[in-house]
């Protein structure tokens, strides 16, 4: 009983595929990577402010994560005050 062999490509189809499939990595490549670049949209300018370091901070009012809302001014002369920002931040982004 025999077991047929399986043809082996010659030199020259090795060559070929090699090319072909380097060709076809580099075309991929090629229109993959402009999607990825980060989009060059104009972003508005950063609104000026005549606060310079050192300056007291201006009163503001934001809303706490229990639910309630705070004043600046009402932690003035009692406590350290510490404001936490968490860009994106269950934003899944």
């Amino acid at each position: 009983m025999s077991v047929p062999l399986m043809s082996v490509p010659n030199l020259g189809e090795k060559t070929m595929l090699k090319t072909v499939l380097c060709l076809g990595l580099l075309i991929a490549l090629s229109v993959s990577l402009p999607a990825q670049q980060p989009s060059q949209q104009a972003r508005p300018p950063a609104p000026k402010t005549h606060l310079k370091v050192g300056d007291a901070a201006p009163d503001f009012t934001l809303p706490a994560t229990d639910g309630k809302t705070y004043t600046l001014s009402e932690f003035k002369g009692k406590k350290s005050v510490v404001l936490a920002f968490y860009v994106l931040a269950f934003t899944g982004g």
